[in-house]
């Protein structure tokens, strides 16, 4: 969304303006919204339609080849400027490509959008972030992030983080008259604040995609494809000019018109016209794919990146658990009736967690007194409090953080009991009174002392149906788990062992986070070592993910609370839940918008799926470079005519890259990721392309000293040939395994040239293929020998190089292989074991 063009550049509040506690009146707002003052920051998840016309338009490559079109035309020639329909095609079928899925993403974005809770004629509603306008009171709470600039007017214990504006990922306590900025995020507390810089002058669009560009999402593919593009640009500026030179002294051409169509020909053989494309649109087909799997991509190189993934860090709230909890029983712990009141307190002093409104539900407010002061729940320290009038303190938290030492009998059994409950898998917080109140300030409040514990608060977590064929998914693919969770080691380390994580058989295998250590490197190790952590502060989760980066590991991060928004942040991939907290969402670079675990392994295969065809398609495309090169170096060195014409390699771009390249680039592939994507794709282009070159101007040369009367068009029929058909057989060779519909394919585009070579106006005046039998029996001898050193680089390349063998060896190293346990199952996809060539 943008603003009105009409409404003026910029709209403040009024100074001293105070918006009333029953907020602003229906009239108020739609006078606001008149001169346009409006929050008007919505979030683009895909380019605009003049930025996608912009970039399949308006390219290096496209602007080369407009070029030599129009030099094609001149000659008079319009057979060999047929390869303008190229540009045309490519750039038709990548903006309506684009177009598709830009509506289907902004349709799901909608979804996913933030939204904000202002009180308007003194009742509170829910409205886009968008629709917020100058002086709204808006309700924030624990983890919203912020839309809009503007002082907190009444507020209890609120504490946000201003990572994203500062770089400090401390909390801030803010107090009523603090200035809250959007594009922080709340932490704990809640509270009302007012809105005096929206839109432009929030800058909350802004703050948001640097947000997004501090974690931008590495793509292999990009970097090397973008790599490739730019050595061959270096090729045309060197080559291009040599070639031209050699063709005004080649014998074989006749006038200046056989010249140009030659380094025509030269020129259009070494543009890799459709290889961008190609790559959009396999990117742009998954997101689409996983869109309708309602997984919002907000950054495409993602699904690439989460192919890339060797460790999955997950939160168990939510991921292996559903991320609502209810209340269960009460364990009372002093004999005395469970104290009612105490947690219905606790619950309205602090509505902004699943746990405060599961307890809400299981005690209502009614007739209960307000509290005289509370500090509300913090991931950090997992306690929350309130003191009521007659001056008891309450405090509701983790048994090991209300009670870090207990040194008495009721403390020690309180203790026990709870780690009990934890060992099944219940999620289990102490409650206890103390007669003082708490200590420091509101940043960081301080226990009371002498507290003691009443009652056992046990709650009910539903382990997700498919969270055990989930994991081993990852498990058979190779892929590390790490259950990283606040919540108490014991309950943790049962939900695991429960869902089946690979070396977890029971409670007693998690890890305490408070004793791990602080040093990244002896971090690193101890989560190599382990795989369940309970007891994890936010901040330690970011550590933990920048340590097993540091160690290589290519890291997805999972969670939907705020206490996950900076591991997200910091992963290569992070992944939210969409019904998790709005911070969380606005730095993942994948969405799963219903929430479910389960649309992870069909986004792995998405990515897989698009790093395997891409790199098919390189090898496509790359091969016919390289041999256009060596053909355009062959005739610089010997003064011949250059083998092809432009209409020939047009034939041959559409029969053996173009068609087939586009079919095989969204085809099923389930070949597991192998780093080295530029390596690889030159082991094998390169050699094929020489290969194919030889052949083909073997062919040539052959032709004209063996038949000089075939003229120059009967040598470029055999040269013509001769590449068809080792190309065929390369297009075969990178479609292995043959499937039936690959079968078909491969079986259509030899039939094509068949027909293309019986036809014979088309095949002359078309094609101005001149065939002979000598020269075709000789292209048959030099198609077969060329196809046979083609199948003969392909099986020497298939072996992985040292330094892929090495990463491999290091892979099987790691604790990774499934081990017996509980929860096991059926995987998800046994299919996508299978390898495929690239």
């Amino acid at each position: 969304m943008t603003m009105d063009p009409a409404a003026p550049a910029t709209v403040v509040a009024a100074p001293g303006h105070v918006t009333v506690p029953t907020g602003l009146t229906a009239a108020e707002v739609a006078e606001r919204v008149a001169v346009g003052a409006v929050n008007a920051t919505a979030a683009r998840t895909s380019r605009t339609l003049g930025e996608i016309l912009r970039a399949n338009v308006f390219t290096f490559f496209n602007a080369l080849l407009a070029a030599l079109w129009v030099v094609a035309v001149l000659t008079g020639r319009w057979q060999n400027a047929l390869f303008g329909g190229v540009i045309v095609a490519n750039a038709a079928i990548g903006i309506v490509q684009e177009l598709r899925a830009k509506r289907t993403l902004d349709r799901l974005a909608v979804l996913s959008a933030p939204r904000a809770r202002p009180i308007r004629d003194g009742r509170e509603g829910e409205v886009a972030v968008e629709d917020v306008v100058l002086d709204d009171l808006l309700v924030v709470q624990a983890g919203d992030q912020i839309p809009v600039d503007g002082p907190l007017r009444a507020g209890a214990g609120l504490s946000v983080d201003e990572s994203l504006l500062t770089g400090e990922a401390e909390a801030v306590a803010k107090s009523p008259g603090d200035e809250l900025l959007s594009g922080s995020v709340v932490l704990a507390g809640s509270g009302r604040m007012q809105a005096t810089g929206v839109g432009e002058q929030a800058y909350a669009v802004r703050l948001a995609a640097e947000a997004r560009a501090f974690t931008r999402t590495r793509s292999e593919l990009q970097e090397g494809t973008n790599r490739i593009l730019r050595w061959i640009a270096i090729g045309l500026l060197v080559v291009g000019p040599a070639v031209l030179w050699s063709q005004f002294r080649a014998e074989d051409n006749e006038d200046w018109r056989d010249t140009v169509t030659g380094t025509v020909g030269a020129m259009v053989g070494m543009v890799p016209e459709g290889l961008v494309l190609l790559t959009t649109l396999a990117f742009l087909v998954a997101t689409v794919g996983l869109a309708r799997r309602q997984v919002l991509v907000q950054e495409l190189p993602a699904v690439e990146g989460l192919a890339r993934v060797d460790v999955v860090c997950l939160d168990k709230t939510g991921t292996l658990t559903h991320g609502d909890v209810a209340f269960d029983h009460l364990v009372p712990l002093a004999g005395d009736p469970a104290p009612a009141a105490a947690l219905t307190l606790l619950a309205v002093a602090d509505g902004g967690n699943a746990t405060a409104r599961a307890l809400a539900a299981a005690f209502p407010a009614v007739g209960v007194e307000q509290a005289a002061c509370a500090v509300p729940f913090s991931s950090a320290r997992k306690w929350s409090a309130v003191r009521t009038a007659d001056g008891v303190t309450w405090v509701l938290g983790a048994p090991e953080m209300v009670l870090p030492a207990p040194d008495g009998a009721a403390e020690r059994d309180a203790r026990a009991s709870a780690d009990r409950l934890a060992a099944q898998g219940r999620r289990v917080l102490l409650l206890a009174r103390s007669a003082r109140p708490w200590t420091g300030d509101a940043a960081e409040p301080r226990l009371p002392a002498g507290l003691t514990p009443v009652t056992l608060v046990v709650l009910a977590e539903r382990i997700r149906e498919d969270a055990a064929e989930v994991l081993r998914y990852f498990t058979d693919q190779g892929v590390a788990l790490k259950v990283i969770s606040g919540d108490n080691p014991r309950t943790v380390g049962a939900v695991a062992a429960a869902v089946g994580v690979p070396g977890v058989t029971g409670a007693g295998d998690a890890v305490d986070a408070r004793t791990l250590p602080e040093d990244p490197d002896e971090l690193g190790a101890a989560l190599e070592s382990a795989s369940v952590f309970g007891r994890v502060t936010p901040h330690q989760k970011r550590a933990m993910v920048r340590a097993l980066r540091a160690r290589g590991h290519v890291v997805a991060m999972t969670g939907d609370g705020v206490n996950d928004a900076l591991a997200l942040k910091d992963a290569d991939v992070g992944v939210a839940m969409g019904n998790g907290a709005p911070a969380t969402r606005a730095v993942a670079q994948l969405v799963l918008l219903d929430g479910r675990f389960a649309h992870l392994p069909h986004a792995v295969a998405e990515g897989r799926r698009v790093i395997a065809n891409v790199e098919r398609a390189a090898n496509l495309f790359l091969v016919k470079n390289v041999y256009s090169l060596v053909l355009a170096l062959a005739t610089v060195v010997t003064l011949a005519a250059y083998p092809l014409e432009p209409v020939q390699l047009t034939l041959i771009s559409t029969l053996t890259i173009g068609v087939p390249g586009f079919f095989l680039a969204l085809a099923p592939n389930r070949r597991r990721y192998v780093p080295g994507f530029v390596g690889r794709v030159l082991r094998f282009s390169v050699p094929v392309g020489v290969v194919t070159a030889a052949a083909a101007y073997a062919g040539y040369a052959i032709t004209r000293w063996l038949d000089p009367g075939a003229g120059v068009g009967g040598a470029r029929t055999t040269a013509t040939v001769v590449v068809v058909a080792v190309a065929l057989w390369t297009l075969a060779v990178l479609a292995r395994p043959l499937t039936a519909g690959k079968a078909v394919l491969l079986g259509a585009m030899a039939g094509l040239a068949m027909l293309a070579l019986s036809l014979p106006t088309f095949r002359e005046d078309v094609l101005l293929l001149r065939p002979t039998a000598p020269g075709l029996l000789l292209a048959a001898g030099l198609g077969a020998a060329g196809a046979l050193l083609v199948e003969m680089v392909a099986r020497i390349g298939a072996r992985r190089p040292a330094g892929e063998q090495h990463r491999a060896s290091v892979l099987r190293t790691m604790d990774l292989r499934p081990r017996p346990g509980p929860g096991r199952a059926r995987s998800v996809d046994p299919d996508t074991a299978t390898q495929e060539r690239p």
